[in-house]
């Protein structure tokens, strides 16, 4: 295994859990994928949040994070675009565009306990412990 490639994802944690709801948006037609879709969408107001692959080249997120800024869409950056393309039975995938509200507002949560996983374990426990 290179350096580029990273173990599979746990089953139970929220980098698998976000990875399964691509694949079920995907399947629910409830995304878009590429980068030039993604923009497409976010132009049109069609696409709700944005998973940015990780290993996006900068020059292509820097196609992409200015205008999800200036619209005010949610995105976040994880994952890497193997990881994203496989969820969605493609090839490497750099971003794609959350177009239903319930995927959407989901794949936010997830991605918010990709990065703050001890947060997200005490919430799920019915709040922290003092």
């Amino acid at each position: 295994m290179n350096g580029a490639e990273r173990p599979p994802a746990r089953s139970g944690s929220p980098e698998r859990a976000l990875l399964d709801l691509l694949g079920l948006a995907a399947r629910a037609r409830g995304l878009v994928h590429g980068m030039d879709a993604a923009r497409k969408g976010v132009r049109d107001g069609e696409v709700l949040a944005v998973v940015l692959a990780a290993d996006t080249s900068p020059t292509q997120s820097h196609k992409l994070v200015p205008l999800l800024e200036a619209r005010g869409t949610p995105y976040v950056v994880c994952l890497t675009r193997e990881q994203v393309g496989a969820a969605l039975g493609r090839p490497a995938v750099s971003a794609v565009g959350l177009t239903n509200p319930s995927f959407a507002k989901r794949a936010m949560e997830l991605a918010a306990a990709l990065a703050h996983p001890r947060d997200a374990e005490e919430e799920s426990h019915g709040g922290k412990q003092h």
